[in-house]
């Protein structure tokens, strides 16, 4: 491959990461999973785009065995939920993006704890968005090494005070420790990734690194420089882009902002071009299962080969994603034709490539897609893959989903973003096989195919839905646990209650230690506050904030053991509104 030279720099602090108990030496591969955010289907040079330049994905797709049929949710946290734990989302609470919805039940078992668990070093670098609490975070959920940001994106209530929107010298939390690292984010991703490869390839220990990117999610006003002056003297406008069979590009879309997404792109490119030249030089290259996604489909209506839909849309635009698999001597360069798969099959296809079997009492909803990678010849199963993901508290029967067999696929495409308590669906029909671009519902013609697709998704409804009592309840944040015992409460992570344009919520928690803590409450950009409540169960302390104060600190706060609501109430003139960001510090 025509790689870009590697560049070395430890850019972090020393931090103290978990120590894992010993573990028998295994003899499996290096695991290594890229997944880009809100990067579409269409965005590469493999694809067919000449627009953008990724030559180093394109030189990854060629020598890597690819899944044609490849779907990932519409949205990010459920597709991360799935990825790590080899389950649909809605079996493990996180089902949807913020306000409590995207954090991960606990009791979930992921890839990481069971790689750790094996014998393997385990990393992430980048993205959790699946919990930022104890004990939610990725530290807590089998990464032994973990270089992440808070909340779903860098520019979010989650971002730490003096870091906001900040993705070049950016504050990041390297094993829990608040960390100001220096140079762009996704540089710092690869960076730490590659440290940390080359300290545990001298260990002679395998390593499963999961770098996954929070470019190109927007915000946009932070991007790499040198990639946007370039792209901004391209001609990005849609007569650019190759012509495509199917749905049209919009007639005019914001080519700034398109020029901003795609020099993060062709960052993220570059920077894959460099993990290759590490683990070619440090001689891993063989000895690693590469496997690079994207998790849902382009964060804007843009080309997509001519196929419908983009981000938050279960067409095929919002919820198709490459799968390359780069394995030298493993798995051959081909592309797999007639078999469906999807980010539940991730953690199988790996535990298997790693030879590690699955812990007694854990069922996975995904199969292992080795055997098609690798060319076996064996008959792929006939299943159905199920996709669905919108707002609100819990999984709505019928509410934007897609149900897809190798041959039909069933859509009741009602919007990601209505928060609704049931639907009327009208159901869609396609032909994949005669019609992959979804052009022509045939539904009407097809009313027996829509019945049995209709009664299994009911069954995959009522199934994912009943895994645990209270399916939907958010899992609880921890306050007063020896293994966190500063907690930041952020919106993120929070109930909402309303949004009237003054929003308001609670955080649903679990006191192991009364304290007292010392308790700082950030208020809202502009509130005027004239006193805060700190309310849980029982309890409630209600202190005057000081005229003009953006935040206030209860000095000494004591609280019952247990479970319940946590709210923190800003009283002012316009009336009371929620807090911006919570800390807890045991004093």
């Amino acid at each position: 491959m025509n790689r870009n030279s590697l560049v070395f720099g430890v850019l972090l602090p020393a931090a103290c990461a978990s120590v894992a108990p010993e573990r028998p030496t295994p003899r499996g591969p290096n695991v290594i999973i890229v997944m880009t955010d809100d990067q579409g289907w269409g965005d590469f040079g493999f694809q067919g785009n000449s627009v953008i330049h990724t030559p180093n994905l394109d030189a990854m797709a060629a020598e890597s065995a690819q899944l044609a049929t490849f779907y990932v949710s519409p949205v990010c946290a459920p597709t991360r939920a799935a990825l790590m734990t080899g389950r649909y989302c809605q079996r493990t609470r996180a089902i949807d993006t913020y306000i409590g919805r995207a954090m991960m039940e606990p009791d979930e078992v992921t890839i990481a704890e069971v790689l750790r668990d094996a014998g393997w070093a385990t990393g992430i670098f980048g993205k959790w968005h699946l919990g930022d609490c104890y004990p939610m975070r990725a530290m807590d959920q089998g990464f032994e090494e973990s270089l992440v940001h808070r909340g779903g994106g860098i520019g979010q209530s989650s971002d730490p005070e003096g870091g906001e929107a900040k993705y070049t010298d950016a504050i990041l939390f390297h094993n829990g420790v608040e960390t100001r690292t220096s140079g762009y984010c996704t540089d710092v991703y690869f960076d730490a990734a590659l440290e940390w490869m080359w300290s545990e390839q001298a260990a002679d220990r395998p390593f499963f690194a999961y770098i996954a990117t929070n470019a190109p999610h927007g915000p946009f006003g932070d991007v790499p420089a040198a990639e946007y002056a370039d792209l901004s003297a391209r001609d990005l406008s849609p007569a650019a882009f190759p012509a495509a069979a199917g749905h049209a590009l919009p007639a005019k879309h914001d080519e700034d902002r398109l020029a901003r997404i795609f020099a993060m792109i062709e960052n993220i490119d570059a920077n894959v071009g460099r993990l290759f030249a590490g683990l070619e030089e440090m001689g891993a290259l063989e000895d690693t299962l590469v496997l690079f996604l994207v998790d849902n489909g382009p964060n804007s209506r843009r080309w997509v080969r001519g196929m419908r839909g983009m981000k938050t849309e279960v067409y095929e635009g919002g919820i198709r994603s490459p799968l390359l698999a780069h394995w030298p001597g493993h798995l051959p360069a081909r592309s797999v034709p007639n078999v469906i798969g999807a980010h539940i099959d991730i953690m199988p296809t790996v535990l298997e490539a790693c030879g590690v079997a699955l812990p007694d009492g854990v069922e996975l909803d995904g199969v292992s897609l080795l055997p098609a990678l690798r060319n076996d010849t064996i008959s792929s199963p006939e299943r159905t893959i199920t996709i669905q993901a919108h707002r609100g508290n819990e999984a709505v029967r019928y509410h934007n989903f897609m149900a897809r067999t190798p041959g039909w696929k069933l859509v009741s495409a009602s919007g990601f973003h209505e928060e609704l308590a049931s639907v009327e669906p009208r159901f869609e029909l396609y032909d994949m096989r005669a019609d992959p671009l979804e052009l022509v519902d045939v539904a009407a013609a097809h009313p027996d195919v829509v019945a049995r697709m209709r009664a299994e998704y009911d069954a995959w409804f009522d199934d994912v839905g009943s895994t645990r009592a209270d399916n939907y309840a958010p899992p609880r944040i921890v306050i007063g646990s020896d293994a966190a015992p500063e907690v930041v409460l952020t919106r993120q992570d929070w109930r909402r209650e309303r949004d009237d344009g003054r929003p308001y919520g609670h955080w649903e928690v679990r006191v192991q230690s009364p304290g007292p803590y010392r308790v700082r409450v950030r208020f809202p950009k502009n509130a005027k506050v004239q006193s805060v409540t700190l309310r849980l169960g029982e309890f409630a302390q209600t202190e005057a904030a000081h005229a003009g104060a953006s935040e206030h600190t209860f000095e000494s706060v004591r609280l019952k053991v247990g479970e319940g609501p946590l709210e923190v109430v800003l009283e002012g003139e316009d009336g009371a509104l929620g807090a911006y960001q919570v800390f807890f510090v045991p004093v």
